[in-house]
């Protein structure tokens, strides 16, 4: 172990020493420097992605280029959700990147998308059949808060075969059982352990609407 550590401090002192006898303008063409190698762990970028990279790593060394050039590239990828770049010197990059989650899918102008759990819409060719369906315009963000406040009560989301949502802000709710459950725009948690607990009570077994969207109110249609 001791000696590995005195190979690495040899190794940056050696470093130093031939660095300082360099301007700014050698380096720039210093060769032990150049970049020669991209490991990304966690996504397969496209050709594209991968292009843009390598070509503005072939104009620079491992010392000028500047993490946020490859940030604003990864930044644009919409299957991204969290990333981390590392300069691992002399002449490599590192990129750790975690992909996002799909929650759900929606259709915009007649397009299909995932909707991603970094807040982006994903464009896909077909949605997936195992993920609830949005209907309505509206915004990732949005979409995320209200999700939140689903995994804060005891509604099961994988018990979810739509949400429809409203110019209101408002959000309705059709289970996989085909109940269909509309929500008030406030007090949004609440109603929904309430609709879990009338759901559990067999009076309301057969029925198809549950509407509570009224304080105090509930409304029902078998």
């Amino acid at each position: 172990m001791l000696q590995q550590i005195n190979k690495k401090i040899i190794f940056y002192i050696s470093l130093i020493i031939i660095l300082s006898t360099f301007n700014n303008k050698n380096l720039k063409n210093f060769d032990l420097l150049k970049i020669n190698m991209i490991d990304v762990e966690g996504i397969e970028f496209s050709d594209n992605e991968f292009l843009k990279i390598a070509n503005l790593i072939k104009l620079n060394n491992i010392l000028s280029i500047q993490k946020s050039q490859i940030k604003e590239i990864l930044n644009s990828n919409n299957f991204i959700e969290e990333y981390e770049v590392f300069k691992r010197y002399p002449s490599s990059i590192e990129i750790k990147v975690k992909k996002t989650n799909f929650l759900a899918s929606t259709n915009i102008n007649g397009k299909n998308y995932f909707v991603g759990s970094n807040g982006k819409f994903i464009n896909t060719k077909d949605y997936s059949k195992n993920l609830p369906f949005v209907f309505g315009n509206f915004e990732p963000e949005k979409f995320l808060e209200f999700k939140s406040i689903i995994h804060q009560t005891n509604f099961k989301y994988n018990n979810i075969k739509n949400f429809y949502h409203f110019p209101s802000g408002r959000w309705d709710i059709e289970m996989t059982s085909g109940v269909l459950i509309k929500l008030p725009i406030s007090g949004i948690k609440e109603s929904l352990n309430l609709s879990i607990e009338l759901l559990n009570d067999i009076e309301f077994s057969n029925i198809k609407i549950l509407d509570i969207r009224q304080k105090n109110q509930i409304f029902t249609n078998d």
